[in-house]
């Protein structure tokens, strides 16, 4: 796919990349961007769109990525690659902070593949390769110096060099202090000349003093001369600086012939800082304008909802101007939008958002709209916009937009989208917009999807017409006749002409003149397009408050099903708990009958017979149980509240009546304070410290509990 310059320059998109550029830190990185175009590539795109929306979540949490900057080394590389080489200390620092990064963001994403699966994916075929680093720190020191140990040789020779210097040192002091004995020196006594100390010899005495003369003064008077002993350690001094130098030459050629094979892991390393830069940038720029990932469908669709055009976003944020978002889509349903309006509401731009939106998610960027938007992929992306009036090629504006559809005529198809701005016009209204209504046809009759805007009626009339095209229009408020810079869907839009012409000043007889030169069903028509206008603003309100009634409506419906559900509920469950209290209250009169029996003949046999027929008559009715176990659960989910709140009537006056059932009790000796009681049926045996009514206090030794008093049987 090839995007027309013409198209990238019409919808701005040369602006958005070098504005992304800006938050670059390498130059491959800018150089990158800068150089970036929208591609088709479904499965890269989407690649691109994931490594961003990774980027930019790390931005918003505490596992911010590691420094990526770096200095490019292209030509370190290309240095590596001749045998023989040698590279300087500078470019060893810069390879050695390409591999210190690299290596950095391989454990980085190592540790968090988790958050960062496709970031990960790009570091998985890099070696952390560290012999590098230790190789480049083993003979350049952290300050930029080749160590003294980097070999033995050079080692020797800086400790000669250590020791000469010491030894000029020396011998220079010796001659000072003798020759200035001897009054031969100046009274400054010393200079230095090409970084050599040298006497400074009063010219009568130059010849009592042994060396080789630097100079003299200016006047003469002076003469320099550097002593005969600390001129021989000198030259050995140079001497050694020469092999110091070759040697450091041989370690360096060394150290470059050493990083020769790792000439592809350091240009891995490199791609990937670069390409880490980019999707920096673009994540950042995507923090500025909001932007996220929109649905990415392989279908022909674009939904955008709330979608803000970035340019116009970004500068209305700086001066805090409020920018109005829009909702458009195409589909297969819906190939081609006419949107019509007056001027200044806001066409021109909702033509360009939906044009540069869609060149930005192709270029792997993210965009500003709602997280419920769609997008897909279009193979051609054309458009017209602005005045193309061309002084250069004599032509005019209509014979340039002629010669443009002649181009759009032949790229159109299935696969492309157009976007035109202002369609038809630079001719004769009937005669352009009659050539307009058949380039529009052919549109049509291609598939295309494509959006464009006009004030000719035939193309609105047209928009009605065919099944897959619809019009749209630009909000404007009647009465104050300023823009609302809303799109709506489904019905043109007049322009509103007179109207704005009446607000801008001029006489209304004016106005009622034009009026009457044109056709009264022009007039008429654009009048109830007004007034269609009108309508649909009031029943958008009527709409949009119904929606609102019915919201709250449904969430007052959900919390009065939840309630409900929680009775049935709670009501099922105090029923299965009742059942089984009533079931163990039974269970608990049977078993005391038994003791009582028992009690009274003493007769163990009669008594573990009895006991195993229960046990018996129990484990039967928990088969029967567990056999319908699943037909009661669905009887039970059937059972409606009223049924369940009927039940539970049952059941308390079943309690009541059972309670009403028990004959009361008394006791057959009246129980006073101090005397030892134990329950009815109990082993435990207490005192009774306290009588309240028909209530006792009965201390146990190590608790104390309250009973009435018909409870107890006096031990």
């Amino acid at each position: 796919m090839s995007i027309p310059k013409k198209t990238l320059e019409d919808l701005e998109f040369n602006v958005v990349v070098d504005q992304i550029s800006n938050y670059c830190v390498t130059s491959m990185g800018k150089e990158i961007l800068l150089s970036l175009k929208p591609d088709v590539n479904f499965d890269k795109i989407n690649f691109s769109l994931d490594l961003v929306s990774e980027y930019l979540s790390s931005l918003e949490n505490d596992n911010n990525f590691p420094n990526h900057g770096f200095e490019s080394i292209s030509k370190e590389l290309k240095i590596i690659e001749i045998e023989n080489s040698q590279l300087e200390i500078e470019s060893f620092r810069k390879i050695k902070i390409v591999v210190e990064l690299a290596i950095l963001h391989i454990k980085f994403l190592k540790k968090f593949k988790t958050y960062y699966n496709n970031i990960y994916s790009l570091t998985e075929s890099l070696n952390p390769e560290k012999v590098i680093i230790n190789e480049i720190n083993s003979v350049i020191d952290k300050f930029g110096f080749i160590k003294d140990n980097a070999s033995s040789n050079l080692l020797k020779i800086r400790k000669g060099i250590n020791t000469t210097k010491s030894k000029i040192r020396e011998t220079f002091s010796s001659a000072l202090s003798s020759y200035n004995v001897s009054g031969y020196l100046d009274e400054i006594k010393e200079s230095s000349i090409s970084n050599r100390r040298v006497l400074a010899v009063k010219a009568m005495y130059r010849r009592k003093v042994k060396g080789q003369m630097m100079g003299s003064s200016k006047t003469g008077s002076i003469v320099y001369i550097e002593p005969q002993e600390t001129l021989v350690q000198s030259r050995k001094l140079q001497d050694l600086i020469y092999d110091d130098e070759q040697e450091v030459k041989r370690i360096l050629k060394e150290l470059t012939a050493y990083l020769n094979p790792f000439i592809e892991t350091l240009s891995d390393y490199q791609n990937y800082l670069t390409h880490i830069d980019v999707v920096y940038s673009k994540a950042k720029y995507a923090d500025e304008i909001s932007a996220i990932k929109p649905n990415f469908s392989k279908e022909k669709n674009i939904k955008l909802k709330n979608a803000f055009h970035p340019l116009l976003y970004t500068s209305n944020k700086k001066q805090n101007v409020t920018t109005y978002p829009q909702t458009i889509g195409l589909d297969k349903e819906n190939r081609i939008m006419v949107i019509s309006g007056p001027n200044a509401g806001g066409k021109s731009i909702t033509l360009k958002t939906i044009g540069l939106l869609q060149l930005m998610v192709q270029s792997g960027i993210l965009v500003p709209v709602h997280q419920s938007s769609e997008i897909s992929i279009f193979k051609n992306i054309i458009s017209d916009i602005g005045d193309n009036q061309s002084i250069e090629n004599q032509l005019s504006t209509y014979s340039y937009r002629l010669k443009n559809m002649n181009s759009f005529l032949k790229k159109c198809n299935s696969d492309t989208l157009f976007l035109i701005d202002e369609f038809g016009t630079g001719s004769d209204p009937e005669l352009g917009g009659a050539l307009a209504e058949i380039f529009l046809e052919v549109f049509y009759e291609r598939e295309s999807f494509g959006v464009i805007t006009t004030h000719y009626s035939n193309l609105k009339l047209l928009a009605d017409e065919l099944p897959y095209m619809s019009n749209a229009n630009m909000q404007f408020n009647d009465k104050t006749l300023e823009p609302i810079f809303n799109l709506v869907v489904g019905q043109a839009g007049s322009s509103f002409t007179f109207e704005v012409a009446q607000k801008n000043g001029i006489p209304y007889s004016i106005i009622n003149r034009a009026k009457k030169k044109i056709e009264r069903g022009k007039v008429r028509f654009d009048a109830t397009i007004v007034k269609l206008q009108k309508q649909r603003m009031e029943l958008d309100k009527t709409t949009s408050s119904l929606k609102d009634e019915e919201s709250k409506f449904r969430k007052e419906k959900e919390k009065l099903n939840q309630t409900n559900d929680k009775i049935k509920s709670k009501l099922i469950n105090y029923q299965e708990l009742f059942d089984s209290n009533q079931r163990m209250i039974v269970l608990g009169n049977k078993l005391n009958d038994i003791a009582q029996r028992y009690f009274n003949d003493n007769k163990k046999r009669n008594l573990v017979s009895e006991v195993i027929k229960l046990v018996d008559t129990l484990n039967s009715k928990r088969k029967k149980t567990n056999f319908s176990k699943n037909k009661l659960d669905k009887i039970k989910k059937k059972r409606t509240a009223q049924i369940l709140e009927n039940e539970l009537k049952d059941i308390r006056k079943e309690k009541k009546r059972n309670k009403n059932i028990i004959v009361p009790k008394k006791n057959k000796v009246e129980l006073k304070i101090g005397d030892k009681v134990r329950f009815e049926d109990s082993r435990s045996i207490g005192t009774i410290d306290k009588i309240e009514k028909n209530k006792a206090i009965v201390n146990y030794g190590t608790f104390i509990t309250k009973v009435d008093l018909i409870r107890l049987d006096i031990v």
